[in-house]
Parts: structure tokens; C-alpha cells; sequence
């Protein structure tokens, strides 16, 4: 495995799903937690930095590697599912493929996030979450880490075993060590009845509280320049109850010609016309009709997203939002942006994970979107200056504009883990420049 960190061999060429972040770096592939130590001593001995990549799924730099690219697909698949739904799989696996394996043996996640192409390790790394009043993000699920760290000790870690570790490196960002598996808490399956559709921002705003506890998960897209938002409420009902899935025509129409072919014409359209964006937002606002189902929950919680886009999302305090969406709203009435994605809004329950967007309150999340290669400019400025107000926390996955000093304030346990990672990587050679940033150097880097 070291001779595949000779600066000899020719780089490989990387680029994320939004293609904003590209390099060229010496890519290696271990197989095991042992392979990953041999490639960390071997990086360590050679002064070189080691970046891991699960999909490549994030917007922001957090995965570009300055150097060494230690790729997780060979770490992947289920190790092991007790009985009572303590499952074990490689830190490389999809959340797609574990939704459906986990289903085969008749479990499944209490939560997902609306999509689902990303590594276990990569989504707990940056913080990913679903929607839901009572639910946390993918971190609260997480009971074990297998860890390697920078001195290539492996490390097994859990509430009892290196407590102040697990605590931390359930969202870890990828700066405390290598994630080589994870041990999450399933639940047997379950479906979600799923209810979809027309409702108002104006509504939204005046009765969030009522909307957003509707049921178990909710979530809502505003269509900027309209007044219109597509609201969907998922309830979780047990599989005896039964299914009742879209018919097969049903689910094409909308999720791939509406939702995928057709909105891509309408943003290719908007970025060769501006002008034409407030119409085709009209448009796409009223394309989907309301529509009921009944499936498994693995494949209601997550949408296709085949248009590509730049995202940034602010979690803040759940009582804010109103007033946060409602700022949002009248900037864009009065500025001259063309936004042709909709701005999505969740929930998440407050958790005790230290560098989580929801650690210590309960939590709204904001995300606006723009095409993929399109400049964020004004539109996600304001987003950003506008959740800053309230405290707002920047997804460590999407874009974003602060710095250590920033992030600090609104994180009250950031130097605790700033004091683990300056313990466990003390050179940064697990860094790269967007860690330096939000994290600030590492003490002997």
C-alpha cells in the first residue's frame, strides 16, 4: 500500500457530484482499517497530506484533497446486524445501498436526508440530516466508530470506550482520523405514507409551528418570486398496515420528467433568458399535482436529483425561521435576482454532538440552491447575512463564507474540538486549505 503514495505515479484527476471543487491528487484505495494505517504512516513519514472522499457529494472544499485522495470505496458493505438492530457496515457503503439492504433483513434508519448517494462516513462527516420535529440527524443514530488515527492506532470507539472521541467524531469533518466503519442503531422497517402538496408561503409563516409538527416529517420548497411553496408530510405507519405506491407511470412522470427533465429545461432556460425566471418559477410551482402513497420509508424519504446545482443551507434556531424566510422573501422582492431553484426548509431535534448544526437546539434548516456552475453572488449573501443574524450554522457540506473565528462563535464546545484534533493530527496532515479555514491550522502544520 505505501508504494502507492510514490510522488513518482502519474495524479488522478477529481472533481465533486456539483463539479465546483476539482484536483489532481495520488489516489489510493484501502481495503481494511490496516491498509489505511499503513497509507497514514507512510503519508506521515513523508510530510504529505491525506484527504478521504466517500462521493464527492459535498459542495464546499471539504473533501478536495491538496495532496493524497484516500478513496472509501473498498470499505463498504455490512459487517454485521444484531438482533436487536445494531448494524455494522463499512464506512465507504451508500446510504442508497444500506437503505436496501437494511430492508432485505427487515430494518431500516429512523432517518434519511432527500438524497441518498452519499458514503455513511462522508454524510456523518459533514452533518447530513433529514426533516422531522422529534428526529436528529444521521449522527444521533450513530453508536461505534471505527477510527484510524494519524499515528495509524486503530481505534474503536463508543459512549464507554474513548467517550470524548465517538462524542466528537460523529460529525468529525474527517479531522480527527480516517472512519473505516460505523455501528448505527436500525429500527425494524417501517413505511412512510406520503402526502404531497400546494400550499402558500404566507400560510407557511403564520402557522409554522402547526405546519412543520404537522406530522412526523415535513418539509416544504418555496418557489421564489411566487408566493407558492409544495409542502410534503411523510407519517411513519407500520408495514402491516400495507403499501400503496405510486403505479409505475405515475412515479415516471413526476419524479423523472417533471421533477428532473422538465425543471432542467426550465433552469437551462432561465440562464439563457433571465427575464423568463419569474414565469418558469410560476410554472414550476403549479407543474406538480397533490399526490398520496404509501411505500418503504428508505424510498419516500429520498428524491432523485438528476439537475445539478450548487447548495448552501443555514441551520437556525427553530423559533427564527419565520422571521428568517420572511427577511428572505422581501430581499428578493426587492433586489433583481433570477432564482429559478426552490428554497427548502426542515427540521431537526436538538442533539448533543459538538460540532453538529443542531448541537444544543432545536433547529430549522434554510438551504437555496443555483445551477450547477453559476456564480452564488447576491442570492446566497443575503441567505448568509440574514441566518448570521440569528446565530445561523453553515452545513459543513455546502457553501458557505466563514472562518474559524466565525464558527467559533457559534459553536460553544468549537475549541474542545479544536483540542482533540490538535492532540490527535497535530501536523494537519489530515487537513486541506477548507479545513485550515473553518478550523484554523493545525498547531504543527
Amino acid at each position: 500500500m505505501t508504494e502507492l503514495l510514490d510522488r513518482t505515479a502519474g495524479p488522478t484527476r477529481w472533481r465533486n457530484w456539483a463539479g465546483n471543487q476539482r484536483a489532481e491528487a495520488t489516489a489510493v484505495h484501502p481495503g481494511s482499517a490496516d491498509e489505511v494505517a499503513h497509507v497514514l504512516t507512510a503519508a506521515a513519514a513523508a510530510g504529505r497530506r491525506v484527504r478521504p472522499i466517500g462521493s464527492g457529494h459535498s459542495f464546499s472544499g471539504i473533501g478536495r484533497p491538496d495532496d493524497v485522495q484516500l478513496v472509501c470505496d473498498r470499505l463498504a458493505g455490512i459487517r454485521s446486524l444484531t438482533d436487536d438492530g445494531l448494524v455494522t457496515v463499512g464506512a465507504g457503503t451508500t446510504l442508497h445501498r444500506l437503505g436496501a439492504e437494511l430492508l432485505r433483513r427487515g430494518w431500516a434508519l429512523t432517518n434519511l436526508g432527500d438524497i441518498d448517494r452519499q458514503t455513511v462516513a462522508g454524510a456523518l462527516a459533514t452533518g447530513t440530516h433529514g426533516t422531522g420535529a422529534r428526529f436528529g440527524g444521521l449522527a444521533t443514530q450513530v453508536r461505534g466508530i471505527e477510527l484510524v488515527l494519524p499515528s495509524g492506532e486503530v481505534l474503536v470507539c463508543d459512549a464507554e470506550r474513548h467517550p470524548e472521541v465517538f462524542a466528537a467524531a460523529r460529525v468529525g469533518l474527517g479531522a480527527l482520523g480516517v472512519v473505516t466503519a460505523v455501528t448505527l442503531q436500525a429500527e425494524p422497517a417501517f413505511a412512510l405514507r406520503a402526502a404531497e402538496g400546494p400550499g402558500t408561503l404566507t400560510a407557511a409563516l403564520e402557522g409554522f409551528e402547526e405546519l412543520m409538527t404537522s406530522t412526523d416529517h415535513v418539509e416544504f420548497y418555496w418557489f421564489p418570486h411566487t408566493d407558492a411553496t409544495l409542502v410534503k408530510r411523510n407519517t411513519r405507519v407500520p408495514l402491516a398496515d400495507g403499501l400503496a405506491p405510486l403505479p409505475r407511470w405515475r412515479a415516471v412522470w413526476d419524479d423523472e420528467v417533471l421533477a428532473n427533465a422538465a425543471f432542467a429545461g426550465v433552469v437551462a432556460a432561465g440562464r439563457r433568458v433571465p427575464a423568463l425566471v419569474p414565469g418558469l418559477a410560476r410554472f414550476s410551482a403549479k407543474a406538480l399535482a397533490p399526490r398520496t402513497f404509501t411505500d418503504h420509508s428508505h424510498r419516500v424519504f429520498v428524491s432523485r436529483r438528476r439537475v445539478r446545482f450548487l447548495e448552501m443551507e443555514y441551520a437556525v434556531p427553530r423559533a427564527e425561521a419565520p422571521a428568517v424566510l420572511a427577511e428572505l422573501r422581501r430581499v428578493h422582492e426587492v433586489a433583481d435576482w433570477r432564482a429559478a431553484f426552490p428554497v427548502e426548509v426542515r427540521l431537526a431535534a436538538a442533539d448533543d454532538v459538538p460540532l453538529s448544526t443542531a448541537s444544543g437546539r432545536d433547529t430549522a434548516y434554510v438551504a437555496a440552491h443555483i445551477p450547477a456552475g453559476a456564480e452564488p453572488g447576491a442570492w446566497f449573501a443575503a441567505l448568509e447575512r440574514i441566518a448570521g443574524q440569528v446565530g445561523g450554522r453553515p452545513h459543513w457540506g455546502k457553501l458557505h463564507g466563514l472562518d474559524a473565528a466565525a464558527l467559533r462563535g457559534r459553536y460553544p464546545r468549537f475549541d474542545a474540538f479544536l483540542g482533540l484534533r490538535d492532540r490527535l493530527d497535530p501536523g494537519g496532515m489530515l487537513g486541506n486549505e477548507h479545513l485550515d479555514r473553518v478550523l484554523g491550522p493545525a498547531p504543527q502544520s
